[in-house]
């Protein structure tokens, strides 16, 4: 009686089963599925019922690392990490994840390899110079070709993420040299230019100095014209102003002539700097200046009603 009491004691004790929170447990009944268990103390028919499986329902991540083949034939290494999970807790969902794949193991196999393939196949139609810039795009092309067959198998793709892409050594150092010759060419281009923007400041500078000049010398050669002219004007004038009143005193003309022509003969010798003044200071020479100087007050005379 009390073997047969340790028999039924360690019986009972086997159907009692503990499930682990954010997992669920997969019972079969005669190699079929039976019920899931969840979360918490349940209990199963001793002997008959069996656990098939305790699938996990957190996240899960896989980290991959393999190589691919860009359209112009270079080697690509990548690094990728996979996040995912169990799509839901309903039994249809746990059923394909415990049933569709003899074990876990080949589940990853065939999850790495899946996502391998999608991977290469994007590459194969990029050039290596594109592949780079192309991490956002691999990754929503992953996504897309995976979403549909995860979901098959019970799970949903949570975010993948390309983490290292590198080329072989060899196009690496051929890729250096690209970007070096063009780095080159950027600079050869900006001083180019900056030394245009400088010769055309100058060339703008130099003619903006240029026209000032012009203009500067344009308004005093303007202003000693109106300068000359104003000093005509007042000599003529002053000259009619002294013959009208040598008139008025019944005085010969010619003696304020000859004075003013003096005076003119005194300033040159002053202010000339030659060395050597020739003059005509003959009795001829003189008569003929004061008849000059008589014709032309004459004329002063001559004009001085109409000015008036």
């Amino acid at each position: 009686m009390l073997i047969l009491g340790i028999v039924l004691f360690v019986i009972l004790v086997s159907g009692i089963v503990t499930v682990q929170q954010g997992t669920v447990t997969v019972l079969t009944l005669f190699g079929k599925y039976s019920r899931t268990l969840r979360a918490g103390l349940n209990f199963k028919i001793p002997v008959i019922e069996q656990v098939f499986s305790k699938i996990s329902l957190q996240n899960q991540s896989i980290e991959l690392q393999f190589q691919a083949v860009t359209q112009d034939q270079a080697n690509v290494n990548f690094k990728a990490m996979l996040l995912y999970s169990v799509k839901d807790s309903d039994e249809e969902t746990v059923k394909s994840v415990a049933f569709k794949f003899m074990d876990y193991r080949s589940f990853m196999q065939t999850l790495s390899r899946s996502v391998e393939g999608s991977i290469r196949s994007f590459v194969a139609t990029k050039r290596q110079s594109e592949i780079l810039s192309l991490r956002t795009e691999i990754t929503l092309a992953v996504k897309d070709n995976m979403d549909q067959h995860l979901e098959e198998w019970g799970y949903h793709l949570i975010d993948l993420q390309v983490n290292d892409v590198t080329f072989d050594e060899e196009v690496m150092r051929s890729m250096s040299k690209v970007v070096a010759a063009n780095n080159m060419k950027a600079a050869a281009e900006n001083e180019g230019q900056a030394l245009l923007i400088t010769k055309t400041k100058a060339a703008e500078a130099e003619g903006n100095a240029i026209r000032i000049q012009a203009e500067a010398e344009m308004n005093a050669a303007m202003l000693r014209g109106q300068a000359v002219a104003r000093f005509r004007e007042e000599v003529a004038r002053g000259m009619s102003a002294a013959a009208g009143e040598m008139q008025k005193s019944n005085l010969d003309a010619s003696f304020i002539l000859f004075s003013m022509w003096t005076e003119a003969l005194k300033n040159i010798s002053e202010n000339s700097t030659g060395n050597i003044l020739f003059f005509d200071g003959s009795v001829d020479g003189m008569s003929k200046n004061l008849r000059d100087l008589m014709a032309l007050n004459a004329k002063s005379l001559f004009d001085a009603p109409k000015n008036s």
